[in-house]
């Protein structure tokens, strides 16, 4: 109470229609900016945002023309955090945010469709037994490759908890006949499934048979044999080929 003596506060104040507005306040201690604060806004003296007739909504927002979406979202709430109470602020704030944020997704769009454009210039430029090749390959939906994914990675590790017991050579039956019937589902002839498979399965192998002795023993398990990893790299040719041959 000491730092209120000799403090002399004339105040008005006038109710209506549940307003309440003090006026006359003179001498106020410096003591207490937490009651200039509220008396202020009763005033009406609500912080404006400096920026807010600036058209352009980079400067608005204060941020670079090339700023990411997460350094958008950090000034837009710092800012709002300020001057969230004056109205006009707030709706200045929001709309160069709304801005920026179409102005990035189309930014985001762009890149895409160039990147598919470079692509297809690359494919289009290069020599024909690389189109050849290509004109083999189809790329399926995500799911269908997501589920044959798993298949496959299901039975390499089937393979791999009964290696010591009995071997792959039942996984790799069964990983054979998963690939012939997504490949006769494509070609819709058994015979023409059936050839491709064998033909990856061998070429699988062959490749494996090659590959295998080069990798470190250190990074190996010591129960895994031969056998079993040259199984896992026919596994990889067979899921290659039954999900993204044409």
């Amino acid at each position: 109470m000491a730092s209120l003596q000799h403090t002399s506060i004339n105040t008005t104040v006038l109710c209506k229609k549940g307003a309440i507005s003090v006026v006359g306040v003179s001498a106020l201690p410096s003591s207490l900016p937490r009651f200039r604060t509220i008396v202020g806004f009763a005033r009406g003296n609500t912080p404006t945002f400096p920026r807010i007739n600036v058209q352009d909504p980079y400067r608005r927002l204060g941020v670079s023309r090339d700023a990411s979406e997460k350094e958008i979202w950090s000034s837009r709430n710092f800012l709002l955090a300020q001057y969230a109470p004056h109205e006009r602020s707030a709706e200045s704030i929001e709309l160069a945010f709304e801005k920026l944020l179409m102005d990035s997704f189309i930014r985001t769009k762009k890149r895409k469709i160039n990147l598919k454009s470079m692509l297809k210039k690359q494919v289009q430029e290069s020599p024909p037994w690389f189109k050849n090749l290509l004109g083999f390959v189809e790329v399926p939906p995500t799911v269908i490759i997501l589920r044959r994914l798993f298949l496959f990675a299901f039975i390499a590790g089937w393979s791999i908890m009964n290696s010591a017991e009995t071997g792959p050579a039942f996984q790799v039956a069964i990983s054979l006949g998963a690939c012939i019937y997504f490949l006769n589902g494509k070609k819709k002839s058994l015979a023409k499934a059936s050839m491709i498979g064998l033909g990856l399965l061998v070429a699988g192998w062959i490749c494996g048979s090659f590959l295998v002795p080069a990798i470190p023993a250190a990074l190996l398990h010591p129960s895994w044999t031969l056998e079993l990893l040259t199984s896992l790299v026919a596994y990889v040719f067979l899921f290659l080929g039954c999900t993204f041959l044409k």
